[in-house]
């Protein structure tokens, strides 16, 4: 669905000059369009808090999650019934890696404290995503558990390791975590 050619791209250059060629390069091939930012800092920090506020909203339904487990409530449940409100961001739990929406928050984040400033939504989203790998290892435990299926020694299939589906990339996978739980 959300193709090379569909999903309209940022661009900039070194300079005006170059910016022009890199913009009409890519108008040249993708339908969506193009957007000229009139920097690389403003090209990259587009890019950067993109992924940041990904993150952000992934960390949060994610903490619902966690918070729906000591309920006993199903959090898919809850997230639909939600979701019938014109407004709801309809966000799923589950693990964030890959090598852009697990990083680049803690670039953005490095960058305001080089500046004094601490980013506490930025860095509390990362804390939350990033512990969810052993969330749910403990969650498979507890369901072992509760079926009486011998833990010790165990043997538990793990289909699929990367951060997106067909995707070969494995940065930054958080299905390790689950593995080494």
């Amino acid at each position: 669905m959300n193709t090379l050619t569909k999903i309209k791209k940022v661009t900039s250059g070194s300079t005006p000059q170059v910016a022009e060629i890199v913009d009409s390069l890519y108008r040249s091939i993708i339908d969506a369009g193009t957007h000229k930012a009139p920097s690389l800092k403003v090209a990259e920090a587009s890019k950067a808090i993109e992924n940041a506020q990904r993150d952000v909203n992934i960390s949060f339904v994610n903490e619902l999650a966690l918070i729906f487990d000591r309920i006993g409530i199903d959090t898919s449940d809850v997230i639909e019934a939600a979701a019938t409100k014109w407004n709801f961001l309809k966000f799923r739990p589950g693990l964030v890696g890959g090598h852009c929406i697990g990083v680049d928050p803690y670039y953005l984040a490095h960058k305001a404290q080089s500046l004094g400033y601490h980013p506490q939504v930025i860095l509390s989203g990362r804390r939350v995503n990033d512990n969810m790998g052993n969330f749910i290892a403990s969650k498979v435990i507890k369901l072992m558990a509760q079926k009486e299926k011998k833990i010790k020694g165990a043997r538990i299939l793990i289909l699929g390791i990367a951060f997106k589906e067909n995707c070969p990339d494995i940065r930054n996978t958080k299905v390790v975590d689950i593995f080494m739980s």
